[in-house]
C-alpha cells in the first residue's frame, strides 16, 4: 500500500492508498546547476534573437513584465541578471518598470509583494500592478483575427524596450503557460479577456492541456502578444522540486516553443486507459489559494479519468473560493445544466465565468470530491458542483463505495504540473 504526499498548502496531505494506485509524476530532470551563470548565458546567447545587452543599448527606458503570486516562478532568481544588463546596458535604474502582471487577479502588495520578487528588488525598483479594470491604463491596439479587441497595459505599451518572464508549465486552456501569456492575458483588459476567454474559444476541443497545435487561445494568444511587441522573452521551466531545470530566452514565439516541446517531455505521464479514480492535487502553494485556482488540478487529470469515475481533489484553498466575481457567479448559479444555458445567451457575460465552463467540463466527464480546509462541507455556493469532504481517507471511501474496493486507481501527487495522457 504505497503512501504518497499530496501537495497542499506548504505542508502537504500524507495518505495510504490501495495497492493498486498507478502514481504519476513528472520525469525527475535535476536542477540545474551554476544557475546565475546559466542565466548569464541565456541573455547573452539566445534562442532566435540578439543579446539583451544589445537590445537595451541605447534604449531610454525598459517593462520587465513578471507573473503574479499565483505563478511560482523564481523571480528573486531570474531577475537580478536582467536588470543588471539593462543598467549596464546604460537604462538608469529609475528608468525601469517590473510590471505585475495580474490579468483579472488582484494586485501583489505590501509582504506578497516582497514574497514576489525579493527584499532588495521591492526596495529598489519601481514595481507596479497591471490594472486590467481600469480602462484609463490601457491602450487599444486594434483587433485580432478573432475579434478581440487588444487593450494592453499602457505602461507596457509606452516603454522603449518590453522584456517578457514567464514559467512553462502546462495549462488547461493555452497547452501551455510562458511566452506570450505574460502579456496575453496578463497585460489585457476586460474587454480582450470577454473574447479570448469566452465560452465559444474555450469549448474548441484542442483548447485544452499541453497542446500548442490547433490551439485557438494560443494562437489569439500570441497574435496579441506580437501586436504589442515582445524584444525579449525569458522562460523558465522547473522540476517537482521547484528547481530551475531550463532556461528559454529570446525570441517570444521560438524560445517558447523550445521550452514547450522540454516541458512536455519532462511532464508527461502516461496510463493505458482511463483509472475509475482518480486521486491529485492543485500543486500546492500558490495554485492552491482558491478553490477557482484549483479547477486547474481537476482539468489536467481529465484525460486519465473513465467516464462516471471520480476525481478527489486536495486544495487548501486558504483564501476560499476566489475573487468577488468567481463567488458571485457560483452564489448565483444552480447547478451546470443553468450555467451552460446561460453560456448560450451572446449578451451573458461574468468575469471569471471561464473557470466554471472549465468545471463544468469536468463534471460532465466524472464526479468530484473535494479536500479543502478552505472550502466548507456546507457552503451550497461549492457543494452544487462538488462533494466537499474533511479528509482525503473519507473522499476515498466515497469513491471506492460508488466504483468498488478493487477499482483501479491513478494518483497525482503533484497535480497539474504533470501532463497527463492516456494510450487507451
Amino acid at each position: 500500500m504505497p503512501r504518497l504526499t499530496f501537495d497542499y498548502g506548504h505542508s502537504g496531505l500524507e495518505a495510504d492508498l490501495p495497492a493498486q494506485t498507478q502514481v504519476l509524476s513528472m520525469e525527475h530532470t535535476p536542477g540545474l546547476t551554476e544557475i546565475e551563470a546559466r542565466l548569464e548565458q541565456a541573455l547573452l546567447q539566445p534562442i532566435g534573437g540578439r543579446p539583451l545587452a544589445d537590445l537595451a543599448s541605447g534604449r531610454r527606458d525598459a517593462c520587465v513584465v513578471i507573473a503574479d503570486i499565483t505563478r511560482p516562478v523564481p523571480n528573486a532568481l531570474i531577475l537580478p541578471p536582467i536588470l543588471a544588463t539593462l543598467e549596464s546596458a546604460g537604462i538608469l535604474r529609475d528608468r525601469i518598470t517590473i510590471l505585475i502582471g495580474t490579468g483579472l487577479h488582484r494586485p501583489n502588495e505590501g509582504d506578497e509583494l516582497i514574497q514576489l520578487v525579493g527584499p532588495d528588488i521591492a526596495a529598489n525598483y519601481r514595481v507596479l500592478n497591471h490594472e486590467a479594470r481600469d480602462r484609463d491604463s490601457l491602450v487599444h491596439m486594434g483587433t485580432t483575427s478573432g475579434g478581440a479587441p487588444i487593450w494592453i497595459d499602457r505602461v507596457y505599451v509606452e516603454a522603449d524596450l518590453k522584456i517578457a518572464t514567464s514559467l512553462i508549465e502546462p495549462h488547461l486552456m493555452a497547452g501551455f503557460s510562458g511566452g506570450r501569456k505574460a502579456i496575453c492575458p496578463g497585460l489585457m483588459g476586460v474587454d480582450t479577456m470577454r473574447v479570448l476567454h469566452g465560452p465559444q474559444l474555450l469549448s474548441h476541443p484542442l483548447a485544452s492541456e499541453g497542446n500548442i497545435e490547433g490551439n485557438p487561445f494560443h494562437r489569439q494568444a500570441l497574435e496579441v502578444a506580437q501586436t504589442v511587441g515582445v524584444d525579449f522573452t525569458l522562460n523558465v521551466a522547473m522540476n517537482d522540486d521547484r528547481q530551475v531545470t531550463g532556461i528559454f530566452s529570446g525570441d517570444l514565439e521560438q524560445a517558447h516553443a523550445s521550452g514547450c516541446l522540454f516541458v512536455e517531455e519532462s511532464a508527461g505521464a502516461w496510463v493505458d486507459r482511463p483509472a475509475p479514480i482518480v486521486v491529485t492535487s492543485s500543486a500546492g502553494f500558490p495554485l492552491d489559494l482558491t478553490f477557482y485556482q484549483a479547477v486547474k488540478g481537476l482539468t489536467a487529470v481529465l484525460p486519465i479519468v473513465e467516464e462516471g469515475g471520480t476525481i478527489l481533489l486536495t486544495a487548501r484553498c486558504s483564501e476560499g473560493l476566489g475573487g468577488p466575481e468567481f463567488t458571485g457567479l457560483l452564489e448565483e448559479t444552480t447547478g451546470i445544466d443553468d450555467f451552460e444555458a446561460r453560456l448560450q445567451d451572446p449578451d451573458f457575460f461574468r468575469i471569471d465565468q471561464w473557470q466554471l465552463q472549465e468545471l463544468c467540463k469536468v463534471l460532465r466527464k466524472a464526479s468530484v470530491c473535494l479536500v479543502s480546509e478552505g472550502v466548507m462541507p456546507d457552503d451550497v455556493r461549492a457543494t452544487r458542483f462538488v462533494d466537499v469532504v474533511p479528509t482525503l481517507q473519507e473522499g476515498l471511501e466515497i469513491a471506492q463505495a460508488r466504483h468498488g474496493k478493487d477499482a483501479a486507481i491513478a494518483a497525482v501527487p503533484r497535480g497539474p504540473y504533470v501532463l497527463t495522457r492516456c494510450r487507451a
